[in-house]
């Protein structure tokens, strides 16, 4: 069985709710991170970062969300993945831990970033209902998981994006997303 280990209000609801979309049976080991229990031997030995989140499958250990998200695409999902839509979903996933994390969530980079980075991702949800196709996929669960951070932690107003908060609406219905993103 997978251990998922995280802390409270930390990435590692991005993967949880990605284990629940494949029903995938699991752990989750949840860290006092105030206690620092992220920084003791037995999860520096998981992951010598010391940051969550972090896998244990068997005796593999795998951190950092997005690398653990391409993981289970791989091993779990019930799609077989050409190596071109390995690379797409790689490419999303990049995408939303990077790209889209610092244009939202770096204030610095908001102002700059931000609407562009929107606008691009309203006119791509205005011609399908999820990021690759009419599929909802691991891609939409990288993009998806930051969308839905930006109401919970800034509070920014995105009804010039549309599409964007039907997307986010749709993905928030998802029975799995309500599960892990509430955690």
């Amino acid at each position: 069985m997978i251990k998922l280990y995280g802390g409270a209000r930390s990435r590692a609801s991005i993967v949880k709710w990605y284990l629940e979309e494949l029903a995938i049976p699991y752990e989750f080991v949840l860290l006092d991170m105030q206690a620092s229990e992220h920084l003791k031997p037995e999860f520096l030995a998981i992951n010598p970062m010391g940051k969550v989140p972090a896998i244990a499958d068997g005796d593999f250990y795998l951190w950092e969300s997005g690398a653990i998200l391409l993981y289970l695409a791989q091993k779990y999902d019930k799609n077989t993945f050409s190596v071109e839509q390995l690379a797409t979903i790689n490419q999303w996933i990049s995408f939303a831990n990077s790209t889209l994390f610092i244009g939202v969530f770096i204030e610095a980079h908001r102002e700059r970033e931000m609407s562009r980075l929107l606008t691009a991702l309203d006119k791509i949800l205005a011609s399908q209902p999820y990021l690759l196709s009419k599929e909802f996929g691991v891609a939409d669960v990288a993009v998806g998981s930051i969308l839905a951070y930006i109401p919970m932690l800034l509070k920014l107003d995105l009804s010039a994006y549309p599409k964007v908060l039907n997307y986010m609406q749709r993905l928030g219905e998802r029975p799995a997303f309500q599960k892990a993103m509430s955690m």
